[in-house]
């Protein structure tokens, strides 16, 4: 979940080929580095695009890059809320707010309609949030 947020936050598209193909040590790095600031999203971006080059002698697709992406805004998504909801729980705005971006990321993958959702009681739980 972690490189799929820098994805996401660098506009990468990395197919499961691509990160299969990555030995231990690449696919840890990718998850060690810094993906936070402007400078760091663009190191991030370009260590993964010559990454991929190295594998397959092609770069990745973009993707697009959010401007304001819900895991950083203050308002818990609705896909969120609903997923508790269909749990009997409930989640607090401050609740929200105290998690980090990393954990609001989580939810919001783990809640959309198009993913497997088993993981979200257990996402709630390692947060603290039940």
């Amino acid at each position: 979940m972690q490189v799929r947020y820098k994805l996401d936050t660098c506009g990468i598209k990395l197919k499961l080929q691509h990160w299969y193909s990555f030995s231990t040590s690449e696919r840890q790095q990718l998850i060690d580095l810094p993906c936070a600031t402007n400078i760091e999203i663009e190191n991030y971006r370009e260590n993964l695009r010559s990454l991929v080059f190295q594998h397959f002698k092609t770069y990745p697709s973009d993707l697009p890059i959010d401007a304001n992406p819900a895991w950083m805004q203050i308002r818990i998504p609705d896909s969120v809320l609903h997923h508790a909801q269909e749990l009997d729980m409930a989640i607090a705005l401050s609740q929200w707010q105290n998690l980090t971006p990393l954990q609001r990321f989580a939810l919001i993958k783990l809640s959309t309609s198009n993913h497997e959702n088993d993981n979200f009681l257990p996402a709630l739980q390692e947060f603290g949030l039940t």
